[in-house]
């Protein structure tokens, strides 16, 4: 008898049951879809474009990471919320008092609904930051490239947080 054989039909059998495997850690249970509602910015400084901008940010990641399909309403994964948080601070100083380092931090409250299961529903406040040289003006691609690392690296936690166990 070829044992080759029979361990490959034992694997193909074995596995054969099993739901497909997210290398992403990603558990989405029963859910089909997902919608990112509008995330309105209601920060005291208020940076034109932001809401928009996380808003694909955060549907990007989430079709990119699961095989969830977006929709504009009905979803059975549901993410909104607002920016809260839109605030440059100098970090570190020189030796004659001024700043060397200033930090852009942005903060995001999100409800998570998951509508066939609510025990997973949240509130919750993610925030990241971005450092830059203090004689370089937060303007053009040097703003572009501060949000994107902030949007990712949020979204991330947010994911994170809302379909795996992290």
């Amino acid at each position: 008898m070829n044992f080759k054989k029979i361990f490959a039909f034992f694997l193909i059998v074995s596995t054969a049951g099993c739901g497909s495997y997210s290398f992403t850690g990603a558990d989405t249970g029963n859910a089909e879809t997902f919608q990112v509602n509008y995330f309105q910015n209601i920060a005291d400084l208020i940076e034109p474009g932001i809401d928009r901008d996380f808003t694909l940010k955060l549907q990007d990641y989430i079709q990119n990471q699961t095989s969830l399909g977006l929709v504009n309403s009905g979803g059975d994964i549901i993410y909104e919320g607002e920016i809260t948080r839109y605030r440059v601070t100098p970090m570190t100083a020189t030796a004659d008092d001024r700043a060397a380092q200033n930090r852009l931090t942005i903060a995001i409250n999100i409800r998570f609904y998951n509508t066939l299961d609510e025990e997973k529903d949240f509130e919750r406040t993610f925030s990241f930051y971005y450092d830059y040289p203090a004689n370089q003006q937060l303007v053009g691609s040097a703003r572009e490239t501060a949000h994107e690392e902030i949007f990712t690296r949020i979204a991330q936690d947010i994911f994170n947080a809302s379909l795996t166990d992290w």
